[in-house]
Parts: C-alpha cells; sequence; structure tokens
C-alpha cells in the first residue's frame, strides 16, 4: 500500500479528485453552517398564477449530503435571503445560533452584495479583536460573525466559501474580487480557510443550470453535486495543511499535544 494516496499529490487542484465519502472532511463530528438559500437548500416552484414560490428544504441541502455522506453533525443556521448583516444582528440571537461546533462553514454575500446593494469593502475592514470597529460592509459584518465564533471556540476551524461564478459579464469581477479579499480574511483568524468556489468550482451559468438548476437554485442533483465540492475541498484543505487538524479532537477540551506547533495570525 501506497501512503500517497492520502496526501497531496504534486500539483493537485482543490477539486481535480471528487471521492464520493469527501475523504478527510469526516473527520469532524460537528460543523455549524452560516450561509443564504444555497445552504438551505431552496427550491423553487409556481403558484396558480405562474408567480415563482421559495421554499427551504433543508434535508435536500448540501449540509445534509455531506451529514449523510461523512457521518459528521451539520447544524444548519441558514435561510432563503440570508445576509451577514441579519445574521449578526438579529438572526442568530433570535434562533439560539451562536452554538459551540468544532468546525463553522460560511456561505454569504451573494445577498448582501447583490440584492441589499451593500458595498462589499475589504479584508481591511475586519478588526479580529475589535469588532465593534468593523464599518457597515459585507466584509465588516463578516468579520464581526467570524469574531463571535471564535469567541465560542478560539481553536474551532472556520471555512470561508466564496461564491460561484455565474457567467455574468458585470457580476463575475465583483466575485472574483471579493474572493481575492476572502484569501486576506484567513490570514486575520487562526484556523481559517477559503473553499474557493469563485475560482476552483464550475461557472453556474445558464448552461450549467439546464441540468443542475431547477430555476436560478440548484435541483436536487445540484444540491448534491454542491456538497461533493464542498467535501472534497475540505478534504483537499486537511491534506495540504495536515498539522492544522492533528487535534481536531482536543477542539473545546482544553487538551493539547505539545508536538504540533502552529502559526497563530497576529491581532491587528
Amino acid at each position: 500500500m501506497k501512503l500517497d494516496q492520502f496526501t497531496l499529490k504534486p500539483g493537485e487542484m482543490p477539486l481535480d479528485e471528487i471521492k464520493p465519502t469527501c475523504g478527510f472532511a469526516g473527520i469532524f463530528r460537528q460543523i455549524g453552517v452560516i450561509g443564504d438559500s444555497l445552504s438551505s437548500g431552496e427550491f423553487e416552484a409556481h403558484n396558480q398564477d405562474g408567480d415563482i414560490t421559495y421554499h427551504d428544504m433543508y434535508e435536500y441541502s448540501w449540509p445534509a449530503v455531506l451529514e449523510r455522506l461523512t457521518g459528521t453533525t451539520y447544524n444548519n443556521y441558514s435561510r432563503g435571503g440570508m445576509t451577514a448583516r441579519e445574521f449578526v444582528e438579529s438572526w442568530a440571537d433570535e434562533n439560539n445560533f451562536w452554538k459551540w461546533n468544532q468546525a463553522y462553514i460560511i456561505a454569504l454575500g451573494n445577498n448582501d452584495v447583490f440584492v441589499c446593494g451593500q458595498a462589499p469593502g475589504t479584508a481591511a475592514d475586519i478588526h479580529p479583536d475589535r469588532p465593534e470597529l468593523n464599518p457597515d460592509t459585507f466584509f465588516g459584518d463578516l468579520g464581526r460573525i467570524l469574531s463571535r465564533l471564535k469567541g465560542i471556540e478560539k481553536d474551532a476551524r472556520l471555512f470561508l466559501v466564496s461564491m460561484q461564478r455565474r457567467g455574468e459579464e458585470l457580476g463575475d469581477p465583483i466575485i472574483l474580487a471579493i474572493a481575492e479579499e476572502m484569501k486576506k480574511v484567513c490570514g486575520l483568524f487562526s484556523f481559517t480557510y477559503l473553499i474557493d468556489m469563485s475560482h476552483d468550482g464550475p461557472t453556474y451559468d445558464e448552461e450549467m443550470r439546464k441540468t443542475f438548476g431547477l430555476g436560478f437554485h440548484p435541483n436536487a442533483v445540484g444540491y448534491y453535486s454542491y456538497a461533493l465540492m464542498v467535501g472534497n475541498y475540505m478534504d483537499y484543505i486537511i491534506r495540504a495543511n495536515p498539522r492544522d487538524f492533528f487535534e481536531v479532537p482536543f477542539i473545546g477540551m482544553g487538551l493539547k499535544n505539545r508536538d504540533v506547533a502552529y502559526e497563530v495570525p497576529a491581532a491587528d
């Protein structure tokens, strides 16, 4: 047996290999997901007048698929239409969603920027230890969420998910720029990683939606495929940074192994 089947291959890109089990994404026992309609498994239907109706069907969402594939418990704190602003200012408190988890996946931005017209801002808007200084931008609100999560569990692994390109002349450059700023955010908090769907994922354009969409949102096959992409991207990140994940079982327990050393981002 060769161990290289478990390690990163030279030149391997995040989604080069899609494992049906999502590989090492299964090392976690409990993950919280903060997101919008893509994370809540929203489906589009039509009423008698032909108007679109929207339905969050969590059992079909990609976190639910990952839960079935990996055996990890996924706590879904998402809702269709969610923004970072609403989550941090009301939704999480109203629903008691500031919960402890070993890891969190945060997938927001579409409604913030493209529906509500909020200024994206930059990673420079984020003050990890003084989130009250963050301005009212998408990145300012995102930073407030991340600071709150690190306050719940300082060793939690945080996975940021950037938006997929949609084949739009005006929207895609904004999506790519936000993903570049997200890379910088990962340097502001410990154990924080980017699942970069903007650069590494497929373009969710009209052609892709013919097979994977039901209206603008995904269909059941689309959500299942997205789950495989998220899970396998996590597997890639773990294989690329193995030492960061040695002590996953110790998260929240106060246990340490002296042979494991990490580089912790400096506070601003």
